[in-house]
């Protein structure tokens, strides 16, 4: 017996958006897919200069256009091209989960990682992780109550 396709009970996908430093992370990625090494194909990158120019906005926009989940990810600290933009970040990491928690999102849904040029293991590994987390916590569908904007 056949399902035609809507019986089909298709599992939520989550849509994430990366922001990643293109001096660090945007090669580790490319390493990983130079490396053919697997991961979910979720993830949309979107490339900075440097995570030190995140911003608050960035995130909440990702979020009110649908976004599942945000992923902030540079060059290690102490290795930034700019020489103190991940530190920047790291600062503003800490006001963006409280900004999010007095928004109602889950601060589990935002992810900041260090992933060098080097490392395209570790971010197929990070990608990974975060799909599976944001899977669990299901779709965010507050985004159309968010227009922050």
């Amino acid at each position: 017996m056949s399902k035609n396709k809507t019986e089909l009970k298709t599992e939520f996908e989550p849509r994430i958006i990366a922001f990643v430093c293109q001096w660090c992370t945007y090669t580790g990625a490319d390493l990983a897919g130079t490396s053919r090494i697997q991961y979910a194909p979720n993830v949309r990158i979107i490339k900075l200069p440097c995570t030190g120019r995140i911003d608050v906005h960035f995130i909440l926009k990702a979020f009110e256009q649908g976004a599942d989940g945000v992923i902030v990810s540079g060059c290690h600290p102490g290795d930034c091209h700019y020489t103190s933009g991940n530190y920047y970040a790291r600062r503003r990491f800490e006001m963006f989960k409280n900004m999010m928690n007095f928004l109602g999102i889950d601060e589990k849904r935002l992810q900041f990682a260090w992933v060098s040029a080097a490392e395209g293991r570790k971010w197929g590994s990070l990608v990974d992780e975060v799909t599976n987390n944001v899977r669990a916590l299901g779709p965010f569908d507050n985004y159309k109550s968010l227009k922050i904007f």
